[in-house]
């Protein structure tokens, strides 16, 4: 039981920080996702499809299947902004954006208390019996972080 309330708590807040994203992006043009966060840093487009690319290796790392984006890695993970790569356009990365959130929602909805906290594939199993804190629990709330930390750098484009 106890499990079961740390693991609704991780799923809310994760959950609200994906629906005020979604919320931002929603509210954008195609013209204000190519803007810079602040002068010379990071476009919008581009934190966008970085935030997509971090939430889809969640599926390799809890050994859900396949990822659907792992293409984005070369240009969103790899490389800076402006490196010269070919990007997505801005339409295609809002619908990646949504696409990717529901399958995640759908992986997550199937894992059970014990699942999360488990270990995830980047540790051994000796790791995990050391530090079983180290668990898919811990990087969905490392990744909720990060939602929430590019979410306040991406008010400053408005």
């Amino acid at each position: 039981m106890d499990q079961q309330i740390f693991v609704q708590m991780v799923l809310h807040a994760w959950n609200i920080n994906i629906k005020r994203a979604e919320k931002f992006f929603d509210s954008l043009t195609d013209e204000e996702l190519l803007k810079e966060v602040a002068p010379n840093r990071n476009r919008v487009n581009y934190l966008l499809g970085h935030l997509i690319a971090i939430n889809d290796n969640m599926i390799g790392l809890f050994g859900l299947g396949n990822r659907s984006y792992a293409h984005f890695d070369e240009v969103f993970v790899k490389n800076p902004d402006r490196s010269g790569l070919d990007m997505p356009d801005t339409a295609t990365l809002k619908n990646d954006w949504k696409k990717s959130n529901a399958e995640l929602t759908s992986y997550f909805n199937k894992m059970t208390p014990q699942d999360w906290f488990s270990k995830h594939n980047a540790m051994t199993e000796e790791d995990h019996i050391k530090e079983p804190s180290r668990n898919k629990l811990s990087v969905l709330i490392n990744r909720t972080n990060h939602v929430s930390y590019h979410l306040g750098q991406l008010v400053l484009a408005k």
